[in-house]
C-alpha cells in the first residue's frame, strides 16, 4: 500500500450522484508529500464528488493552518488556510491536463487527489509571509540590519517596513503636480 493510496477516488464504480469524503491532513501527509513551500501542518480537508454525465466535479473545502519560514528571520510562522477550490475531472484514453479540465485514463479509473490538496493549500498563502512587527527573531534582525545596505545607522529603530528611501530629485517635482478629473 502506498503513501498516498488513502487519497484515490473511484470515478469508474461512483454508484451515487455525490460522494463526500473528509480527509485530516498533518505532519506526516505534508512531510510525505515532499513540497516545497511548507512540510507543516493541520489542515481538515472536505472533499465533494458530483458526478454530471461524463464530467466529476471537485470541491475542496480546506481549513487549519499550516506552518512556513518567516520571510524575514526564517523562524516558523504559523498561518491560516481556509479556501475552498474546484477541479473538473473526465475519463479518456491517457493523463491529460485540458486547461480547467484533467483527463484520467478510463482503464485505471480513479485519480489521486493528494497532490491538488497540498497546491491548493499553497496557492491559498499569502506571498509575503512575515511575523507581525516585533515578532520576528531579534538576533536575525539584528543581522539582517547589520548586512542590509539601506541600512542608516539608527540601528534602535530599524523596521525594513518604515525605512525611508531618499527620493531621486527629478521625481521630487513630480509630486507637486495635481490631476484634474473629468466628472
Amino acid at each position: 500500500m502506498g503513501r498516498f493510496d488513502n487519497y484515490n477516488v473511484e470515478l469508474k464504480g461512483l454508484k451515487a450522484d455525490t460522494l463526500s469524503m473528509d480527509f485530516d491532513l498533518d505532519n506526516n501527509f505534508f512531510g510525505n508529500i515532499d513540497g516545497e513551500e511548507f512540510q507543516k501542518g493541520t489542515v481538515k480537508a472536505q472533499v465533494t464528488v458530483k458526478k454530471n454525465h461524463d464530467l466529476f466535479d471537485f470541491t475542496f473545502v480546506l481549513n487549519g493552518t499550516v506552518v512556513v519560514p518567516c520571510d524575514r528571520c526564517l523562524d516558523d510562522l504559523e498561518i491560516d488556510v481556509e479556501t475552498e477550490n474546484c477541479l473538473r475531472v473526465k475519463m479518456g484514453d491517457t493523463y491529460a491536463d485540458e486547461g480547467d479540465i484533467v483527463v484520467v485514463p478510463e482503464q485505471e479509473g480513479s485519480i489521486n487527489i493528494a497532490w491538488y490538496l497540498y497546491e491548493f493549500i499553497a496557492l491559498a498563502l499569502p506571498m509575503k509571509r512575515v511575523h507581525l512587527p516585533g515578532k520576528c527573531n531579534r538576533e536575525m534582525t539584528g543581522r539582517l540590519k547589520k548586512h542590509s545596505c539601506s541600512n542608516n545607522g539608527d540601528d534602535d529603530n530599524y523596521d525594513s517596513d518604515t525605512v525611508e528611501r531618499e527620493i531621486d530629485p527629478r521625481w521630487e517635482s513630480l509630486k507637486n503636480i495635481q490631476i484634474e478629473e473629468d466628472i
